[in-house]
């Protein structure tokens, strides 16, 4: 069965729950009991080894506990004579026999169905008569990890996930990350290591604190052990929604993880990995989301702990958390002489401009960017995410720059790598191939300028670009990080009585000087890279020459203007072709006109 067929199959359950559910119900049932069946098939073939070690540790009285994982081999157990095929055999008792099996499951499990709130749903279920129906659907499923791989079973959750989320009119994209995004995200982040990553029994450790259903993790589990299998991954997270946190929960247990690192809870205002550092980080934090429920706890931590904390840069405005979750990623950073890190992270495009010097957003970016913290940002396709069509880009953050990086910011514009999908996915339209994603990891990985030519869509060399003779697209951009700042600058010009004589000041330490006109105060945006007194007098004076600058008002600021990077001027058409089409236009509507007076 694939995993389109599974699909289908569990959606199916659905039928059985139309006229007592509400459609936007329909993931409190069918989401636990797909989780719980995938364990009852992982356990099966040691049940019976199971219920026969349980019996001689408790004749011994020894706490079985210990010994049961190590019959099944996982880190959880379930020391119940039952499983869902025997439930099948005794109808007229499934509800009492059901919360019996589920008790019988150790404690890690049984607390990922009390994030379900699956007790709540078994008592309706057996109130609506529906409880026998349902559990032996689910019976008579086979999702042991033979049939079903992981990789398989992660989808399976990601697809139910985003159904449900679209018949509540819940954000889809808030609970998963398009599969091939994340792949391209882990070739970036692990890209710069790979020497390193190949050596026999190496450990890392990696983060999520946005973890969903564990896409993200899973992913980079695979792309580590596949490029070496005697390494090891360490896998961190946290997650605000309980279903999606009970889902990676479960998947982490399967794959043998130490769940105790799998954190539930909202990771800006309740960190529970707190002093913590790991070598890298993933994160698909929501867009535009507003912080105003944590308002408080924010900006206590903010003025309290400054750089000691979190969020000592500064704070975005309310109603977008983007730059929060970049700074909590910044804090978790393994400092530099112990190894450092490096993390990707996905936003939208406002926290790359919003804000102006001195804004919340501003310093943030100017922490990053004088700190020498980015490496790259990639320009993602619109229509990529399934709540959203709007542009999205990953950020490539690292306290370990190799040395050609130093100082530098790469880049990418990737907007037009993308292939059409068979079959639209809520607002996703457009995917990564295994192509574009190489393309895009080898644009970083050699982090050099790259530019097209617009008729072939092959790469200019260097003598081509020099000579000017063609017009070139841009795709792979290098910058000086400090191209990204710049100094606001204050300019006032003096007040003037009725008869045009310039008014001064009359006290303070201004005294007997032109006093500013607040009217005619303006501002002026001047490159890092140049120097204001420069600056002023090419652009400004020529014009107002009675104009100064108040130096005690200039603001450091820093933007980064992506699309202005890339823009391809295109010379407008000829007027004759422009004519020409006009009267082409017009003729046929003069044709059409006097074909309705006949």
């Amino acid at each position: 069965m694939n995993q389109q067929q599974l699909s289908s199959f569990i959606w199916s359950v659905a039928d059985l729950l139309r006229g007592d559910y509400k459609q936007s119900e329909y993931g409190k049932v069918i989401l636990p009991f797909t989780v719980l069946r995938r364990l009852d098939c992982v356990l099966e073939p040691t049940k019976a080894a199971v219920l026969k070690e349980k019996a001689k540790r408790e004749k011994a009285n020894v706490n079985p506990e210990a010994f049961l994982r190590r019959e099944t081999g996982h880190n959880f157990y379930n020391d119940s004579p039952l499983d869902l095929k025997k439930l099948m055999g005794d109808q007229d008792h499934i509800h009492e026999n059901l919360f019996s099996y589920i008790n019988g499951f150790s404690e890690e499990v049984r607390d990922i169905f009390e994030c379900f709130e699956f007790h709540t749903q078994i008592e309706r279920l057996h109130r609506n008569g529906l409880l026998y129906l349902i559990t032996e659907k689910f019976a008579n499923i086979d999702l042991h990890p033979q049939f079903v791989t992981n990789a398989q079973m992660g989808l399976v959750f990601e697809e139910l996930i985003r159904k449900f989320a679209e018949l509540s009119n819940e954000t889809a994209g808030e609970h998963f990350t398009p599969r091939e995004v994340i792949r391209l995200m882990v070739n970036l982040l692990f890209i710069e290591d790979d020497d390193a990553l190949t050596k026999p029994g190496i450990v890392r450790s990696l983060y999520d604190p946005t973890a969903g259903t564990g896409g993200m993790l899973s992913i980079a589990e695979e792309h580590l052990s596949g490029q070496n299998p005697e390494a090891r991954l360490v896998m961190h997270g946290q997650e605000l929604n309980a279903e999606s946190y009970a889902i990676c929960k479960a998947d982490m247990l399967i794959k043998g993880q130490d769940i105790k690192n799998i954190k539930h809870g909202n990771t800006l205002s309740d960190d529970q990995l707190p002093g913590q550092h790991f070598d890298y980080m993933l994160s698909n934090p929501p867009f535009g989301v507003e912080w105003k429920k944590i308002q408080k706890e924010i900006k206590k931590e903010h003025q309290q702990d400054g750089f000691n904390g979190r969020f000592g840069p500064g704070l975005p405005r309310v109603s977008d958390g983007s730059l929060l979750f970049l700074m909590h990623l910044i804090s978790k950073m393994r400092p530099s002489k112990d190894g450092g890190s490096r993390f990707g992270i996905v936003l939208n495009g406002s926290p790359l401009f919003t804000g102006n010097a001195g804004s919340g957003e501003s310093e943030i970016r100017r922490y990053v960017l004088e700190n020498d913290l980015l490496e790259a940002i990639i320009g993602l396709p619109t229509d990529m995410f399934y709540n959203t069509g709007i542009s999205t880009y990953i950020w490539i953050v690292s306290n370990k720059k190799p040395k050609n990086r130093k100082d530098k910011v790469q880049l990418i514009d990737a907007s037009g790598m993308w292939q059409k999908m068979r079959k639209s996915l809520g607002s996703k339209r457009k995917e990564l191939s295994d192509e574009h994603i190489e393309n895009i990891t080898n644009l970083f990985g050699k982090a050099k300028e790259v530019y097209l030519d617009p008729e072939t869509g092959k790469k200019l060399s260097g003598k081509v670009l020099a000579a000017g003779k063609k017009q070139a697209i841009p795709i792979s951009r290098i910058f000086k990080t400090t191209v990204f700042g710049y100094q606001t600058i204050t300019v006032e010009r003096p007040e003037r009585d009725e008869n045009g004589e310039i008014v001064t000041e009359e006290k303070g330490k201004h005294k007997g000087q032109p006093k500013p006109d607040s009217k005619l105060r303006d501002t002026e945006d001047v490159p890092l890279t140049e120097e204001i007194d420069e600056y002023f007098q090419r652009e400004v004076l020529p014009h107002v020459p009675d104009a100064w600058i108040d130096h005690d008002k200039t603001k450091i600021g820093y933007e980064i203007p992506f699309n202005r990077h890339f823009y391809v001027f295109k010379p407008p058409r000829d007027l004759d072709e422009i004519d020409a089409e006009l009267k082409g236009v017009t003729d046929k509507i003069v044709t059409m006109i006097g074909e309705l007076s006949q």
